[in-house]
């Protein structure tokens, strides 16, 4: 057996090792009730101390490439375009003006501790520690039961943060590297980057749309919205542009065609085969920050460790610091005012303050410190590579399980309970729903394949509805082929008519993409059950 085999079959056998401690971790975590990446984490530094266990060393390109693209389109399809739009103000505050500010503050601090450390690469060291990261604020926040509106707006920050460090990165490692830097260039390049980036993610999720049009197969299809990101991700990079716009546009957008592009039976295998791809991805992806401890420690000498302590715990506190004040001034501050002219509600500061302190770091940070170069275009060794990248990963342990462990008995402190405008949108969803569904029958009425027992015992189903009733119970035994046939077409024509009701209130921006989701689940699946959810829309 060759060497290259045995490689392989090594690699092979500790990627099943991580997916059943992954199995694992998270079992624990809800038997635990705590949130599954903060002890996926700390399985990884537990398992990075065993003596037999290989070093793992991250490729920044596979992290990028692999798990990136489909992990942030996933996060953007299910963000609501509505209260995207309506929350745009503070996300890009804190998007773009916190990231900045916090890359500035960090760089600052980091000259300031660190001997020796030029502006260039405490800037890029700024830069990675800057985003939160959008896997843990969705895989945290909605765990939690933080009130909706806070997780909107945490997972729309954490979507676009990503490119705006990024761009800040890229500038900071070409002074670093070459030595020159120019504010005019790296403000052309952003505005490029973002611009670029999102035509490519746009261009990519309607050329899917067309492509889920024309087939009628599920299992394409649903390969179909896998393909999508990783394609956007690679085009961008291609041309150059912002990979993490493109696929946050890309996710937006489908979204809103895809209730119409695809059968009910697509859209049920397409929910399940992604919830498990981000479910695993999200979870590898934790667990290797963790066992990444092993392949970072020998980069701490004798007699550095407590150094290294002091600084990291420095460059945390100015991170986490940034963002408590920049949340209230950014946010608060600006609703406080208009409250005071009577334009606005005075500011909820329970949230304010929640959302100043749910700024995790996570797998973007480290891949991008990782992503470091070795040398300068001189050929000497990147200044202060080890030291950020050690930096860089004392903050994602001290974000990721400090704060999110203090999550919890913070929101009991703070007394905050979810939002019931989702409720009341759900309430008026479902009637509208039943509403649209008994026009519908009420047309059919006059059909002749419309057989009036049918009408009436699907006409008693959506009043039982209606008045809130949970049985639904089943057909009345139809002696008939003919009349089972019958009978579910009616059904299909009811129940497609409640989806499409339902997609034009969330169009019309009267209910959010996540009332939608539940109600079009609750419709898909009785539509597979009744055999109509390979039936298109006609």
């Amino acid at each position: 057996m060759g060497v290259q085999e045995v490689a392989s079959i090594q690699n092979l056998e500790i990627a099943v090792v991580l997916l059943v401690a992954v199995l694992v971790l998270t079992t624990l975590a809800r038997s635990l009730l705590l949130p599954y990446p903060i002890l996926l984490v700390l399985g990884g530094l537990a398992l990075s101390m065993l003596p037999k266990m290989p070093v793992l060393r991250l490729d920044p390109d596979m992290v990028f490439l692999i798990f990136l693209p489909p992990i942030l389109w996933s996060a953007a399809y299910f963000t609501s375009l509505r209260d995207f739009r309506a929350n745009l103000r503070v996300i890009s505050f804190l998007a773009v003006g916190l990231v900045a500010a916090t890359a500035a503050a960090v760089a600052a601090a980091a000259r300031w501790i660190i001997p020796g450390m030029g502006w260039p690469e405490a800037l890029a060291l700024g830069a990675i520690v800057s985003p939160p990261d959008a896997v843990a604020a969705t895989a945290i926040g909605r765990r939690l039961n933080i009130p909706h509106r806070v997780v909107v707006i945490l997972e729309g920050e954490s979507l676009v943060n990503d490119a705006t460090a990024l761009v800040l990165y890229r500038a900071a490692v070409v002074a670093a590297v070459t030595g020159a830097f120019s504010v005019t260039d790296g403000l052309k390049l952003f505005v490029l980057a973002s611009v670029g980036g999102i035509l490519v993610g746009l261009a990519v999720a309607e050329v899917a749309r067309r492509a889920l049009a024309l087939t009628e197969d599920s299992f394409t299809e649903v390969l179909a919205t896998l393909l999508a990101p990783y394609v956007a991700w690679i085009i961008a990079e291609r041309f150059h542009v912002s990979a993490v716009l493109a696929c946050v546009a890309g996710g937006l957008y489908l979204r809103q065609y895809l209730s119409e592009a695809v059968t009910p039976a697509t859209r049920l295998q397409a929910r399940a085969v992604w919830e498990v791809f981000v479910f695993l991805l999200n979870g590898v992806l934790f667990i290797l920050i963790g066992l990444q401890l092993a392949s970072l420690r020998p980069a701490v000498g004798p007699g550095e460790f407590r150094p290294l302590v002091v600084e990291a715990a420095v460059i945390s506190v100015v991170a986490i610091a940034v963002r408590m004040i920049w949340v209230p001034l950014a946010i608060g501050l600006p609703r406080l005012i208009a409250a005071a002219l009577r334009r606005d509600s005075a500011p909820e500061w329970p949230r304010v303050f929640l959302m100043g302190w749910i700024g995790m770091r996570g797998i973007v940070s480290l891949a991008a410190a990782l992503a470091l170069p070795l040398a300068t275009a001189s050929g000497a060794p990147f200044p202060f590579r080890e030291d950020i990248i050690l930096l860089t990963f004392s903050v994602i342990l001290v974000t990721l399980v400090l704060q999110g462990l203090t999550l919890a008995p913070l929101l009991r402190r703070l007394g905050l309970r979810d939002d019931s405008n989702l409720a009341d949108e759900e309430l008026r969803a479902r009637d509208a729903a039943v509403e649209a569904a008994l026009a519908r029958l009420e047309q059919l009425a006059g059909e002749a394949w419309a057989r009036p027992a049918h009408l009436e015992q699907l006409r008693a189903r959506y009043m039982q509805r209606r008045a809130h009733a949970s049985a639904l119970g089943g057909s009345d035994g139809q002696s008939t082929m003919e009349d089972v046939g019958a009978f579910r077409r009616l059904r299909h024509e009811a129940l497609t008519a409640e989806r499409l009701r339902v997609i034009s209130l969330r169009d019309r921006g009267e209910i959010s993409d996540e009332i939608l989701h539940r109600i079009e689940y609750e419709l898909d699946v009785e539509a597979v059950q009744i055999g109509t959810g390979e039936l298109r829309r006609r």
